[in-house]
C-alpha cells in the first residue's frame, strides 16, 4: 500500500514509514529544550523589558544593546560561541544559545505589551497603596502576557524548530535521529520531507493549545457568551 506514495529516486515511503519510531525517539528531547528555554527566555526577558523601561539611562542602554545584538546574530553563531568557544556541555550550551537569543524577542513583545496597557492602572494601583513590583505581578503582567500571546506563540513554534540547531552540537534530538537514519539507508531525501513532516506536525499541536490558550484568556468573549446564557 505505501508504495503507492513513494516517488522513484525522490521519496521512499515504506522507509519513511519505517522510520518515524526512530525519529520520534529524539522528541523528548526536542521537547524539554523547547520548555525549558522557552520559560528561561520568559524569565531573562522580562528582566529586560524592566531594564528598557526603567529610569536607569544605564539599565535602559544595555538592555537595548543586547537586545539590538541577539537580534542581529544567527542563532547557529551563538550556539558555537557558547559550545566551542566557552567550551560548555552540548546540553547546558544548547539551553543557554536558545534562552538568550529569544529572550531578546520576547523583551520586545511584552515591551510593546506593557505600553499598550493604559497608564491609569498603575496610578489606580498606586494610589491603593501597591508597590511597584505588586503593580507588575498582578496588574501588568497578566493582562502584558495575554496581549502578547500570538506573538510569545510564534516565538514558541520558531524555538522548537531551532531545537534541530542542537544537532550540530551532537544532542540527540529529533534531527540528529533522522540524520542518523538517513546515512544508515543513504537516502536523505526521503528522511528530511519525513521530518518536515514530523515538525509540522508538532508545530500544528502547539498552535492549536495556543488558539485555546487564547480563547481561554479571552474573557471579553466568555463573559458576552455569559450574558447571553443568563
Amino acid at each position: 500500500m505505501l508504495h503507492y506514495f513513494s516517488i522513484p529516486g525522490f521519496f521512499n515511503a515504506p522507509l519513511a514509514w519505517s522510520s518515524v519510531p526512530q525519529i520520534l525517539s529524539g522528541l523528548p528531547m526536542s521537547v524539554y529544550l523547547t520548555a525549558v528555554s522557552f520559560v528561561c527566555s520568559l524569565i531573562l526577558g522580562l528582566i529586560l523589558t524592566l531594564s528598557q523601561l526603567s529610569h536607569s539611562r544605564l539599565l535602559h542602554g544595555l538592555s537595548r544593546a543586547y537586545i539590538s545584538f541577539m537580534r542581529g546574530v544567527p542563532m547557529l553563531v551563538v550556539l558555537f560561541i557558547i559550545y566551542f568557544g566557552f567550551g560548555a556541555n552540548a546540553l547546558p550550551a544548547a539551553i543557554i544559545s536558545f534562552t538568550v537569543v529569544s529572550a531578546a524577542f520576547v523583551s520586545e513583545v511584552f515591551r510593546s505589551a506593557f505600553m499598550g496597557i493604559d497608564h491609569g492602572q498603575y496610578e489606580a494601583a498606586y494610589s491603593l497603596g501597591m508597590s511597584y513590583g505588586k503593580v507588575i505581578r498582578y496588574i501588568i503582567l497578566p493582562q502584558a502576557f495575554r496581549i502578547g500571546l500570538p506573538a510569545l506563540g510564534n516565538i514558541l513554534l520558531d524555538m522548537f524548530k531551532s531545537t534541530s540547531l542542537a544537532a550540530m552540537i551532537t544532542v540527540s534530538e529529533m534531527f540528529m535521529d533522522a540524520k542518523i537514519v538517513a546515512g544508515a539507508n543513504q537516502d536523505y531525501m526521503t528522511i528530511y520531507i519525513t521530518i518536515a513532516i514530523l515538525y509540522w506536525l508538532c508545530c500544528v499541536v502547539l498552535t492549536t493549545g495556543q488558539n485555546w490558550l487564547e480563547r481561554h484568556l479571552d474573557y471579553q468573549r466568555r463573559a458576552e457568551r455569559l450574558a447571553k446564557h443568563a
